[in-house]
C-alpha cells in the first residue's frame, strides 16, 4: 500500500509539474508575441515559421 501512494504522491507531482512548463512556455509565447506586435511585425498566425516564401526543399534526394 506505501508503494501505492508514493506512485499517486509521484503522479500528481508530475502532473503539477508539466503543467507548470506549460503555463511557462505560454507566458514566454505570449511576451514574444506581444513584442512582436509592439515592433509592427505582422503576426503568423497558422503560419510555419519560415523566414521566406520559397516553397521548401525535399528533406531527401530522389532515388535514381
Amino acid at each position: 500500500m506505501f508503494e501505492y501512494e508514493l506512485h499517486q504522491i509521484r503522479s500528481a507531482d508530475l502532473i503539477r509539474e508539466a503543467q507548470n512548463h506549460r503555463l511557462v512556455r505560454e507566458a514566454l509565447r505570449l511576451r514574444r508575441d506581444a513584442r512582436k506586435a509592439a515592433a509592427g511585425e505582422p503576426q503568423a498566425e497558422g503560419q510555419s515559421t519560415s523566414h521566406s516564401n520559397r516553397p521548401r526543399r525535399p528533406r531527401f534526394a530522389r532515388a535514381a
